[in-house]
């Protein structure tokens, strides 16, 4: 299926590594070019090398002001086809664990700086009459899950964020959407075995393995599959999807809605 992504430009934030790095591999696959944004310098080269000419990068926190800000300036003026809104989530704790910095932490990481971008590259998006924009956040959005209650929380927010936007702008040909990844086979998964490992006393092998014979399928999620429906959501295809959080979780979430 063509997807009309060839030479289109995308913005993919947490790009060098887990989700946002399979995005910006498949856009580079489709044809289109992207600003990589991620904190190491030395992976982000690796997709220039992908795609020699079509790759920019800009090695920083996205959740610093500072950074963000130079990402605009490094935008300029050119049209801006899609945004993928990706970052890395708080510690693994219950309730009971986290404290107030934890929360005024999540907030900073989780929440506020996906508010601050969205204002600043939406209107962009707009004065062209076309963009698609993709958040990354969890599961959890639908379903709580276990030790993960600063994400659950802060991600619930998000898409209370996004769900009002991309009403506000339903008619401007911007799309905002939701993608909440379950159980994948990614560097992130780690930290919540360890938890329960932690916990439990349990091996983190046995940790693993009990988790995965909960899902569904049977098997863990692949960062390519995911970055699969991504990349149609990022392209002209999804007109008509707007507002929607999409879960890809091999079926372990058990809402209806």
């Amino acid at each position: 299926m063509n997807l009309h992504l060839s030479n289109q430009l995308f913005i993919v934030t947490g790009a060098s590594a887990g989700f946002g790095k399979a995005i910006a591999e498949a856009l580079l696959a489709e044809g289109a070019a992207i600003i990589a944004v991620a904190r190491g310098e030395e992976k982000l080269q690796t997709l220039v090398a992908l795609a020699p000419g079509r790759v920019e990068v800009l090695a920083g926190d996205i959740t610093d002001s500072k950074v963000m800000q130079q990402l605009i300036t490094q935008l300029g003026n050119r049209q801006l086809h899609g945004l993928v809104v990706n970052a890395g989530g708080p510690p693994a704790k219950t309730v009971l664990e986290t404290t107030l910095e934890d929360w005024d932490n999540a907030y900073r990481t989780l929440l506020r700086w996906k508010v601050e971008l969205a204002q600043a590259l939406v209107p962009k998006m707009i004065a062209h009459n076309y963009g698609r924009v993709v958040f990354i956040e969890s599961s959890s959005v639908k379903q709580p899950l276990e030790n993960l209650v600063l994400s659950s929380s802060l991600r619930v927010a998000v898409v209370g964020m996004v769900k009002t936007l991309s009403q506000e702008i339903a008619k401007t040909g911007v799309t905002l959407n939701i993608l909440g990844p379950g159980s994948h086979n990614t560097a992130a998964i780690e930290r919540i075995y360890q938890k329960k490992s932690e916990q439990t006393g349990l091996s983190i092998k046995e940790v693993r393995e009990k988790a995965i014979a909960q899902i569904p399928v049977g098997a863990l999620g692949e960062a390519a599959d995911f970055a699969s429906l991504a990349l149609w959501l990022l392209s002209p295809l999804s007109r008509y999807t707007t507002g929607q959080t999409i879960t890809l979780d091999g079926g372990a979430v058990k809402s209806m809605l």
